[in-house]
C-alpha cells in the first residue's frame, strides 16, 4: 500500500502542474473559444499547453498502479497532494506570505490522509456488475456535457462550468479505477473501452476546465474543481465499487472523518493566492 500511495502522489504532481502549464496558454485564448473544441484545436499548437497534457496524460500510469495496488478511499485523498507542492512553490519561489487558513488547511489533508491510510480496508476493492457501473458513468457524464447542452439552449452558466470540469475529471478518475481493475483481472477488451471513455472526457473535462480559467478568478475555479474532481468519486463509491468495509477500523469512521478533514483542507488550501495562481498561470514571479 505504500508503493501504491507514493504512486499516486506522483500522480498528483504530474497532473497539478500540467494543469498549470495548460491554463498558462488558455488564459490567452480568444474567450469566443470558450466551451469549443477549436479551444483545444488552438491550444494544441502551443508547445507550453501540449507539455502540459503530456505530463498530465502521463500522470494516469503511476494512478493505474496506485489503484491497482491501495484501496480507492486511499488513492483519491492522495490527488489533492499535489496543492501542498504547489503552496511550497508559492512560498519559496514567489515569497508569498503563508495565511493562517492555508495552514490549518496542509494540517487538515496531512491529518485527513492519515485517518483514511489508518482506517481504509485492505485493498479488496472491484467494481460492480455493469447493471450498477454504466448508469453511475452515464449520469455523471451527463452532468460533465451540461455546459455544453445549455450553451446550445442559450442559457449559459460560469457556475455550473466551474463544476462540470471538476466532474469531468472525476469521472475520469472513476474510469482509470474501472480500467485499472478489468487490467488486473485480464479483461483487456473492457480496459480499452474504459480508456476511450477516460479519453473522451478528459478531453471535455479540459475543454470545460480552460474556459473556467477564462471566466472566473482562479481562487475560486481552483477549490471547487480541485474538491469535486478528488472527493465526488469517494461519496459515490459504494454505487460502482464492492469494498469489504468489515476489515475497516473503528466500522470506517476514520475513513469518513479523515475524507472530510481532506476536502476541507483542499478548499482552504485552494483558496490561497498564490496557489490557485499557479494552478491558473497567472503567478508572476
Amino acid at each position: 500500500m505504500l508503493f501504491g500511495a507514493l504512486a499516486a502522489v506522483a500522480a498528483s504532481l504530474m497532473f497539478n502542474f500540467g494543469v498549470a502549464l495548460q491554463a498558462l496558454e488558455a488564459r490567452q485564448a480568444p474567450r469566443k473559444l470558450g466551451l469549443r473544441l477549436g479551444l483545444v484545436g488552438l491550444l494544441l499548437r502551443r508547445p507550453r499547453w501540449l507539455a502540459g497534457q503530456i505530463l498530465g496524460t502521463a500522470g494516469i500510469a503511476p494512478q493505474v498502479y496506485a489503484l491497482s495496488v491501495s484501496p480507492f478511499a486511499l488513492v483519491q485523498p492522495l490527488l489533492a497532494v499535489g496543492l501542498l507542492a504547489l503552496l511550497a512553490i508559492a512560498t519559496t519561489v514567489l515569497g508569498e506570505r503563508v495565511t493562517v487558513q492555508a495552514v490549518i488547511g496542509v494540517v487538515a489533508i496531512i491529518g485527513g490522509i492519515a485517518l483514511v491510510a489508518w482506517g481504509v480496508p485492505a485493498r479488496h476493492d472491484a467494481h460492480r456488475g455493469a447493471a450498477w457501473v454504466l448508469p453511475v458513468v452515464a449520469v455523471v457524464g451527463a452532468a460533465a456535457v451540461a455546459p455544453f447542452v445549455l450553451q446550445r439552449l442559450g442559457r449559459e452558466s460560469t457556475a455550473v462550468v466551474v463544476v462540470a470540469s471538476g466532474i469531468g475529471f472525476a469521472l475520469t478518475n472513476i474510469v482509470t479505477k474501472l480500467l485499472s481493475d478489468d487490467l488486473s483481472n485480464g479483461h483487456l477488451g473492457q480496459a480499452a473501452v474504459w480508456a476511450l471513455i477516460g479519453l473522451a472526457f478528459g478531453v471535455i473535462a479540459t475543454i470545460t476546465g480552460m474556459t473556467a480559467f477564462q471566466l472566473r478568478p482562479a481562487t475560486m475555479v481552483v477549490p471547487v474543481t480541485t474538491s469535486v474532481q478528488t472527493f465526488l468519486p469517494i461519496l459515490i463509491e459504494p454505487l460502482f465499487l464492492v469494498e469489504r468495509w468489515t476489515s475497516a477500523r473503528a466500522y470506517g469512521i476514520p475513513v469518513g472523518l479523515g475524507t472530510l478533514l481532506a476536502l476541507a483542507g483542499t478548499i482552504l488550501v485552494g483558496r490561497q493566492g498564490g496557489v490557485a495562481q499557479l494552478a491558473s498561470g497567472t503567478a508572476k514571479s
